[in-house]
């Protein structure tokens, strides 16, 4: 799980700050940065004209070694300093062993070379980028960033003032937010996230909150040999009168999700609802006879119910103590209501649900999204091309599995339909939310282009054998 670990910009320099009391001195970082910034820019180009724009800090200090490193290998390299390091300093230290030839720190230079190595600033850049740096970035062809793309917010991935569009990104040690929030995931290009010996205690004394949503961070359950359906969870769908496709597409994906049984509980058409999928079961009995029976114990609420059937219906459930999968129309329900929705188990909305309910998202999407958690005590899956999977406790994690494709009609419905049917199971709610838009995006990415929403459900099986077996991307 540590492996899958997002360290913010602070968490990062806590990291670096407790290496040389555990045992590796901050020049032998540096060293294996520039390095692994050499080592990465060796295996993509071939040896050209290179310019290294380096800053005072310690990402300047990188920049450095990478400079002496490509030059030792036979490149043309020049390094041009915007300001200093300061004395004293591991970066002074890795500036003074650069005895290769310098350059202006302008735009003139940077348009000059095959290949611009960003070293001005890292992830923890605190103010917006000055115009006049930003005009020597911009001037650049072809950039490979240290750390981050210079004015890139290691934090929420939004750039400040400006950021640079990189090629390839090296980074160290774990990767950061802003890594994977967008527009950062664009502006980083390719993103190598290089080892440089870190020692193994750091992360234990950071302790990160954050991680990347890939296969182990959680893990699919897997049925004991004498299982039975019962055993793997009931999921009740409610099901609307109107968009009936869309409790229809919850349902199936619960079922491809492992349910044992689900059911739609239809209010109104429920012969429409019968004429589906073989394998549903379609009750039309009220709603507080069904909660009469313990074993439905996981609902979906929202998808195309109609606002007022889920402003009826939710609260009901709520006080019944049953897990619910809160979508779509609950968040018309209960616009400008956040605390409405305590007792629900997942809140699902895009970020126009979300804002309807908790005001717009902003810059940062992750704390955002971990404050509606704390706010209504449920795990918040804000979506979106680098959805958020926040609980109540803090923990957080960024999926990137989505393919632009996804963006369909209905794919929202299955997303909460194998929430519940990971929820019927036993999953915790924030593991299951966190597989749950994981399988989604692999099975889109499966499908491939053209997909409509019913086409995930087949590539449910496939992102289920992918999470069960080890995923290797």
């Amino acid at each position: 799980m540590l492996d899958l670990a997002l360290l913010t910009p602070e968490e990062m320099g806590r990291a670096d700050a407790a290496a040389p009391r555990l045992g590796t001195p901050g020049p032998v970082l540096m060293e294996n940065a520039g390095r692994a910034v050499a080592r990465s820019i060796r295996a993509r180009f071939r040896p050209c004209r290179v310019l290294v724009l380096a800053g005072p800090g310690n990402n300047g200090g990188d920049g450095y070694v990478a400079a002496r490193f490509l030059q030792q290998a036979g490149w043309p390299v020049r390094v041009a300093a915007m300001a200093p390091p300061r004395a004293g300093s591991d970066a002074a230290g890795a500036a003074a062993r650069w005895h290769g030839p310098s350059a202006p720190f302008d735009a003139r230079e940077a348009a000059r070379a095959d290949l611009v190595i960003d070293a001005v600033f890292g992830a923890g850049l605190a103010r917006p980028v000055a115009a006049d740096v930003a005009a020597v970035l911009a001037a650049a062809r072809k950039i490979v960033a240290v750390d981050v793309p210079s004015g890139l917010d290691g934090g929420t991935g939004m750039a400040r003032g400006y950021a640079p569009t990189a090629v390839l990104t090296i980074t160290f040690f774990r990767r950061k937010p802003g890594h994977l929030l967008l527009p950062g995931r664009t502006l980083c290009g390719e993103t190598v996230c290089a080892d440089i010996g870190m020692p193994p205690g750091v992360l234990t004394q950071v302790e990160p909150r954050c991680f990347a949503n890939e296969p182990g961070l959680w893990h699919i359950p897997d049925p004991a040999v004498d299982t039975h359906k019962y055993a793997r969870g009931h999921v009740t769908v409610l099901g609307g009168d109107t968009m009936t496709g869309a409790a229809r597409l919850a349902a199936d994906a619960a079922r491809h999700a492992g349910a044992g049984l689900v059911s739609i509980a239809a209010f109104g058409r429920a012969d429409v609802y019968r004429a589906g999928s073989a394998g549903l079961l379609v009750t039309e009995a009220p709603l507080p006879t069904l909660l009469e029976d313990a074993r439905r114990h996981v609902w979906v609420c929202g998808p195309g119910l109609g606002p007022k059937a889920a402003r009826d219906a939710l609260p009901v459930l709520c006080a019944a103590q049953r897990q619910v999968v809160a979508d779509a129309d609950v968040f018309s329900a209960f616009a400008g209501e956040p605390d409405a929705l305590r007792g629900a188990a997942v809140l699902t909305p895009h970020a126009g649900e979300f804002a309807r309910v908790f005001g717009q998202a902003g810059e940062d999407r992750l704390a955002a999204a971990r404050a509606a958690a704390a706010r209504t005590n449920a795990v918040v899956l804000l979506k979106g091309p680098d959805t958020v999977i926040a609980a109540p406790d803090g923990r957080a994690a960024i999926n990137a599995s989505a393919p632009p494709w996804l963006a369909t009609a209905g794919s929202g419905d299955v997303l909460a339909g194998t929430i519940a049917g990971l929820l019927a199971q036993g999953m915790p709610a924030w593991e299951a939310a966190c597989a749950a838009a994981w399988l989604h995006g692999r099975a889109a990415t499966i499908v491939g282009r053209g997909l409509v929403a019913e086409d995930l459900l087949r590539g449910l099986t496939s992102a289920l054998t992918d999470a069960t077996i080890g995923y290797n991307p």
